[in-house]
């Protein structure tokens, strides 16, 4: 650990700061549904395409304030170019997203299109912009934090468990599509989207639990 950190001193982020970027992303999240259950009277079950498009549009904002914050090199990177990174990148992850549940058998149409470009918005505001703000375009810490699953530090993990959290929960959450139990919420990408949703929560969960242990870590080499 300690060769790490000397590594990439600026991946490190106290445990703290994890947990209230951490809560402010959930509570995005639940204001989402809040606001369109009980502004909008939606659900995602009977209306996913608008409440998809109201639980983005109120998480993208906290998620790009926030880990904008944590963008590295800030003497080379000002707060608004890091934003201006995140913007960028929610469109790309969107489409990534997108061509990866195509790729995996997410249907294809016209009736279906608003619902997938929607989902795909949220789904990158889970996985590709968080690391967009932070990294920008640097391939080496895209390439070693999700293709070889290497992160460094509380902050790379925070990026890292969340984002493929999303992915394995929407992965688990399409399970029940094939099925022919003729439940609405067996429809695209309602089941998907509580999967990527669950996954997501359970990511962040599980990056501030190796954060604390991270720093319980440091005081014990400082101590050394």
């Amino acid at each position: 650990m300690k060769e790490e950190l000397e590594k990439n001193p600026q991946s490190t982020i106290s445990s703290s700061q994890v947990f209230f970027i951490h809560v402010c992303c959930g509570l995005a999240l639940a204001a989402g549904f809040w606001v369109a259950h009980h502004v909008y009277s939606l659900n995602l079950v009977f209306d996913p395409t608008k409440t998809l498009c109201l639980i983005w549009a109120i998480e993208f904002p906290v998620v790009i304030l926030l880990f904008s914050c944590c963008r590295q090199k800030p003497e080379k990177c000002s707060y608004f170019t890091a934003i201006a990174r995140g913007l960028l990148g929610l469109p790309v992850g969107a489409l990534l997203n997108a061509l990866g549940a195509l790729a995996l058998g997410a249907p294809v149409g016209l009736q279906y299109l608003e619902k997938t470009v929607n989902w795909s918005l949220l789904m990158s505001s889970f996985t590709f912009v968080p690391t967009a703000c932070v990294y920008g375009s640097s391939w080496t810490d895209w390439h070693r934090i999700f293709a070889c699953t290497k992160p460094n530090g509380p902050l790379e993990f925070m990026l890292c468990l969340p984002a493929h959290g999303a992915v394995i929960g929407a992965w688990f959450g399409a399970w029940p599509m094939p099925l022919d139990w003729e439940r609405p919420w067996q429809d695209w990408p309602i089941c998907v989207s509580y999967g990527a949703m669950a996954g997501y929560v359970v990511g962040m969960v599980g990056s501030f639990g190796l954060a604390l242990k991270m720093h319980a870590g440091r005081k014990q080499l400082k101590a050394e």
